[in-house]
């Protein structure tokens, strides 16, 4: 990985893509540029690829963009590759209408975040600095799916049948409740006036307390829980 923040004062985000089709890495290419904080350092046509991409020095990366349908390697299987190593980069999904059937076997594999491919530009930019600062992403169009996906994996099920105003304090409530929402460690912080270092701190906890592993199984604990929208409940301060 490289050092210091990605996307921060100059500090690019290395990328890796990882899709079948040129012309797809070719829109990437133009969309994920130095100006808006990236640069493209490997592309991969398939998944067989990309282990010995990531394990290059000259081509470390801290992000992945991967596509899911490949010829030799899919998706999946690059990304369960990927979570062998030590510190891999977070990976985002790139994902379409008809991939439903896919989205468990990512989700289990660990993609950080999923985004549609016939998203805008902009959509696609800010969800590449969430995944690389370490954030999660659900495109909007997807939630729901991905949701209904992940309650079918047996994957990150809560530790505790316990409610989470019992378990957590009233900032860990808030903070998830944005999280749920949608909302990056940044915007978290703007929103609760706190520095995202408090954030992540809080985010570990809400995680430990509840027995989850990720935000996509923090978003399902709060949709199912009723937590979506609520803000100051709990019987505590964090």
């Amino acid at each position: 990985m490289t050092t210091g923040a990605p996307g921060l004062a100059g500090t690019p985000v290395r990328v890796v893509l990882v899709d079948d089709q040129e012309l797809v890495r070719s829109g990437l290419r133009r969309i994920l540029r130095r100006r808006d904080g990236f640069e493209i350092v490997a592309e991969c046509a398939d998944g067989v690829e990309v282990p010995a991409v990531i394990d290059d020095p000259r081509t470390r990366a801290d992000l992945v963009v991967m596509d899911l349908r490949m010829r030799i390697v899919d998706g999946i299987s690059a990304i369960e590759a990927l979570g062998a190593r030590d510190d891999p980069p977070p990976v985002l999904v790139l994902t379409t209408f008809d991939d439903d059937e896919l989205l468990s076997g990512a989700l289990r594999a660990g993609a950080a975040g999923f985004q549609l491919k016939d998203s805008s530009a902009d959509d696609l930019v800010r969800a590449a600095h969430a995944v690389a600062a370490g954030d999660g992403w659900l495109d909007p169009t997807v939630t729901g799916r991905v949701l209904r996906a992940y309650r079918t994996t047996e994957v990150d099920r809560p530790v505790t049948g316990r409610p989470a105003a019992d378990l957590l304090t009233a900032r860990e409530l808030e903070v998830l409740t944005s999280l749920a929402a949608g909302h990056s460690n940044a915007e978290i912080a703007a929103e609760l006036v706190i520095s995202e270092l408090t954030v992540k701190s809080h985010v570990g906890r809400i995680f430990a307390k509840l027995g989850l592993r990720d935000r996509p199984a923090a978003i399902v604990y709060a949709y199912d829980h009723g937590l979506v929208g609520r803000r100051g409940a709990g019987p505590g301060s964090g």
